[in-house]
């Protein structure tokens, strides 16, 4: 079983609620535009890190996130791309993968609009956690948090940080 925690767009804001929030994780992953590589360094002191770099991050950040990331954490196949978009209006960049090779998880950011989804033509859930960050148009910012268990996704929560922007 490991317990993770999910953000995206974080856009070089840190919130000390991160480490509240992801303090009981096993694994952290980061859906893309760290915004610099402090983020990340920060998160790392938290939990072991996984992430792929967004279309914001600049050279340091792509040096050490790819652009797409796939693994398999405990029996559940993983995908994490910043810009993946979602069911049914897949970025043309995974279609060919969402189609021919889909995952059993499919995690995205850049909309900076939290969605989970589940994908019954790919038999594929996906989430976009929202943005973590100050940028962007987003009303409230979030965080996501799930246990996978074996080939289970389960107990997943939606955390939003609600408080004025800084």
């Amino acid at each position: 079983m490991k317990r993770i925690g999910l953000l995206s767009d974080t856009h070089s804001h840190w919130d000390e609620r991160y480490e509240h929030y992801f303090k009981e994780c096993d694994e952290i992953w980061h859906a893309g535009d760290f915004g610099n590589i402090e983020i990340a360094d920060r998160l790392r002191e938290i939990a072991p890190l996984r992430g792929v770099h967004g279309n914001i991050d600049g050279d340091i950040v792509r040096r050490e996130f790819p652009e797409m990331l796939r693994f398999k954490c405990e029996d559940v196949d993983v995908l994490i791309k910043h810009i993946g978009g979602y069911p049914g209006r897949y970025d043309r960049s995974v279609r060919w993968v969402m189609q021919y090779r889909p995952p059993k998880l499919f995690i995205s950011g850049h909309s900076h609009i939290t969605k989970v989804m589940f994908d019954h033509a790919n038999h594929c859930l996906h989430i976009n956690p929202g943005a973590a960050g100050l940028y962007g148009q987003q009303p409230v910012r979030t965080l996501v948090r799930f246990v996978i268990d074996g080939a289970d996704v389960k107990d997943l929560e939606v955390i939003e940080l609600r408080s004025a922007k800084g």
